[in-house]
C-alpha cells in the first residue's frame, strides 16, 4: 500500500500470506482508515493498520471481519 503525500511517500509493505478471498479487502482498508483517522493517528500510521488488517481478511474464506483481538496480535509481531 502507498500513501502519496506532498512532501514524500510511504509505503507499507504486505505480509506474505496465502490469500483465501480477497471480498471486503478494500472494505476493510477504507474502514480502518476511518477508525484510525478519528482516533487521531496520523496519516501514515493508519495506512499501517489498514494493510495489516486488509492481510488478516484475505485469509479467511469469504468476507469476513477483522476482531480486535487479530489486529492487536498483528501490531505486537
Amino acid at each position: 500500500m502507498t500513501l502519496y503525500r506532498e512532501a514524500d511517500t510511504v509505503h507499507e509493505h504486505a505480509l506474505a500470506r496465502e490469500v483465501y478471498d480477497v471480498s471486503g479487502a478494500g472494505d476493510t482498508v477504507i474502514a480502518t482508515l476511518g477508525v484510525m483517522l478519528a482516533g487521531g493517528a496520523t496519516m501514515p500510521e493508519a495506512v499501517r493498520v489498514a494493510n495489516l488488517a486488509a492481510g488478516i481478511v484475505v485469509g479467511k474464506l469469504g468476507t469476513a471481519v477483522v476482531q480486535r483481538e487479530e489486529l492487536i496480535a498483528e501490531l505486537n509481531k
